[in-house]
């Protein structure tokens, strides 16, 4: 198989296997008028399998999106077709209007102009808690 490589745009990589057409979806990507390349399960030494995303167009990313959705994925920025940027992402501390809250009594619930504010509580199971109502959340969530 013959994926082109790009001369300006952003390359998401190591991007868990199976996971590439949530990111496709929350970024938007079907709104773009360019070439958007998902490659799926390709062989990867360090992760068995994985995904990875390219965009055929210089863009800013969500990086609270992409590190809430996997914080192993690594943005690369290519101007030219040379990578003149790596950025490794983490799980964000803060997430706004990212999710939402599934508390019927939350204050977001009934004031929806208000900003859907979520705090990183345990890193390691990657639960957030709802600023207002200290509801938890994790990536099972997404809406």
């Amino acid at each position: 198989m013959n994926i082109d490589s790009i001369q300006n745009g952003v390359v998401l990589d190591h991007i868990q296997a199976g996971k590439s057409m949530k990111i496709y979806q929350y970024l938007h990507l079907d709104r773009l008028d360019c070439s958007v390349a998902i490659i799926k399960n390709v062989r990867s030494d360090r992760m068995g399998r994985k995904d990875i995303i390219k965009i055929d167009t210089p863009m800013e990313v969500d990086l609270d999106v992409l590190g809430y959705l996997d914080a192993n994925i690594t943005v690369n920025i290519i101007r030219n077709g040379v990578r003149v940027e790596k950025t490794h992402l983490k799980l964000p501390g803060k997430l706004v209007n990212i999710i939402h809250c599934k508390n019927p009594r939350c204050i977001t619930v009934s004031e929806p102009q208000l900003d859907a504010i979520f705090l990183l509580s345990n890193p390691e199971q990657h639960v957030y808690r709802c600023a207002y109502c200290d509801t938890a959340m994790d990536r099972d969530h997404l809406n």
